[in-house]
């Protein structure tokens, strides 16, 4: 027996117009007034740049000015680089790049929404019909579950920073949506055609970060196509992998016959995806059940809820098709020999979909929890936000003031009214919010989740406009680039460094600094980076038959630990 009894009140959509404006607000905040910062943003970035300011072995064979970055693949490195070439003159390369990350974040929310829509809109997924009428018809109830879909996904903690990076990660998770997507659309209506589409998402994934997790996907798919036909796993099996493979192939074999570089980036590209794949060990296992919670938050308790509240109809396509996305990828994350958070990150799509059919099921009493729950916790969150930003501004309180200073010292606090105004008027929205839902008290399905989603996004929003000076003045490279490239001397051929992928990009776009490309082999100045903390001496790295002669020492002022030293070969 269904456990879903609703009446057609509870399935009221929220406007269109303020959906599609809470994913604006969502994506725009964080994406202006900053640099490229030291995370994969940076790297991301980098290789982006790289291939807008250079030829097709760039573009064919990523990598940030001379250091390789094949690992993931070309596919949103491809898309960053055009937008730079199209609006770099416009916006700067860095914010050019960034159009592509918001592209990314409506691809996966479109894609999140639709798929939701479509299962909610299947006979297996209605409500039970009322004795005597007034239950919510497919298009209305599917709709609502989307929108709840939608908010979900839209409050998961661990989107947050992913979704506003340059970096493959945010593409990635969003094909993984639109696989979803692709996915609902088979087994809709069983053709070659969907079979086809199916095989085009899992070709672009393969291009994006890797054939692993595609060859999950496909065999996890298949196998829930054969339970419903052998004819449909047939077309799955065959036409979805013919068409992954012949989209995939399309970087690899013009690699194959141009050899960007007299090489080739498959063996590099190759031997990151088998890394991906190992025996479960302990690491693994403690890294996924210490992060999982709080990322996939508040996701997953309501995903967990649905599973058990349909456990009778596990096998209804609702249920089925994000269930088997999901567990795929708990299984990829524990099997992971290097565990990070874009292991994480497609868990996302599956989890916010999943618990979109939680909600009908959900008792009043644990709604009301988790409401008090959320507006209590993120309320407090936002108010510390705005009494830290008062501190940085007036030094009151003096202990907070000293706290945030002495994490970035030499910060100096900005002003900016139309921050200010931003964040008043998200925070008055929020205040709004909260009367509105204590007040009114919806029946509406989603508002066990308008709370906890409106609560993240005002707290990112303080964050990235109140505190983003401050945050970008701790992750940002551009001063330290800059005090490099002053000290180079004139005529400096190349630089050969040991820096990682952020600092190599951040140096290369702020600083302008020539380092050794894949064809330089002998360079007269040298870039070293080493950690105080690892008491790391830096002359250990310069060869014994060499002689070196320190041009500039310095770090960033927000880090008192990692150094930079440059170096010019002293000639015999």
């Amino acid at each position: 027996m269904k456990p879903v009894r609703l009446p057609a009140s509870a399935t009221n959509a929220l406007p269109r117009w303020g959906l599609f404006a809470l994913c604006l607000i969502y994506i725009l905040s964080g994406l202006f007034g900053r640099d490229p910062w030291k995370t994969d943003d940076a790297a991301g970035f980098g290789v982006m740049w790289t291939m807008a300011n250079g030829g097709l072995e760039d573009w064919l064979w990523p990598h940030i000015v001379g250091l390789p970055m094949a690992d993931e693949g070309p596919l949103a490195y491809w898309i960053g680089a055009l937008c730079i070439k199209l609006f770099g003159w416009l916006l700067g390369d860095a914010l050019a790049a960034r159009i592509a990350t918001a592209g990314f974040f409506l691809l996966g929310s479109l894609s999140v929404w639709y798929a939701t829509y479509q299962l909610g809109r299947r006979s297996e997924a209605q409500p039970l019909r009322l004795a005597f009428g007034g239950q919510p018809e497919p298009r209305d109830f599917g709709r609502t579950l989307a929108d709840g879909a939608l908010l979900i996904y839209l409050g998961c903690l661990g989107l947050l920073l992913h979704s506003h990076y340059t970096s493959a990660k945010a593409l990635h998770v969003s094909l993984i949506a639109l696989a979803i997507y692709a996915t609902v659309r088979l087994f809709e209506k069983e053709s070659v055609r969907t079979a086809a589409g199916l095989g085009a998402v899992l070709g672009l994934l393969v291009l994006t970060r890797g054939w692993v997790a595609p060859l999950a996907l496909w065999l996890a798919i298949a196998v829930l196509a054969g339970i419903r036909s052998k004819a449909l796993m047939a077309k799955t099996a065959i036409v979805s992998l013919a068409t992954a493979v012949a989209i995939s192939e399309i970087w690899l074999a013009t690699n194959y016959y141009v050899r960007p570089f007299n090489s080739s980036p498959f063996d590099a590209w190759m031997l990151w995806n088998h890394r991906q794949i190992s025996l479960p060990s302990i690491e693994s296992i403690r890294y996924f059940t210490k992060n999982v919670i709080w990322f996939a938050w508040p996701a997953w308790p309501y995903a967990g809820w649905a599973v058990y509240a349909w456990r009778k109809q596990f096998r209804a396509i609702h249920i089925a098709v994000p269930l088997a996305f999901a567990m795929t990828f708990i299984v990829l994350a524990l099997i992971n020999g290097r565990p990070d958070e874009g292991i994480l990150l497609p868990l996302l799509p599956p989890l916010a979909i999943l618990a979109a059919f939680g909600l009908p099921t959900m008792k009043r009493g644990a709604i009301n929890a988790v409401d008090w729950f959320s507006v209590m916790t993120l309320t407090t969150c936002a108010a510390f936000i705005w009494l830290g930003w008062i501190a940085k501004q007036t030094g009151w309180p003096a202990k907070l003031a000293k706290n945030a200073f002495k994490l970035a010292p030499g910060f100096k606090p900005e002003f900016s009214l139309v921050m200010f105004l931003v964040a008043v008027c998200v925070t008055i929205g929020w205040i709004l919010l909260v009367h509105w839902r204590v007040s009114r008290r919806p029946a509406v399905l989603w508002r066990a989740v308008v709370l906890s989603s409106g609560g993240v996004i005002l707290c990112w929003v303080l964050l990235t406009t109140l505190w983003l000076p401050w945050v970008n003045y701790g992750k940002s490279y551009s001063g330290v680039a800059l005090q490099m490239a002053e000290a180079l001397p004139e005529g400096g051929a190349c630089v050969e460094t040991n820096v990682g992928p952020a600092q190599r990009a951040s140096f290369a776009y702020f600083g302008k600094i020539p380092f050794a490309d894949f064809d330089d082999i002998d360079c007269d100045l040298l870039l070293l980076q080493d950690d105080n903390r690892r008491q790391d001496n830096a002359k250990r790295l310069i060869r014994a038959d060499e002689q070196w002669r320190l041009l500039w020492e310095g770090r960033r002022a927000s880090d008192r630990h990692e150094r930079f030293r440059l170096y010019q070969k002293v000639k015999r």
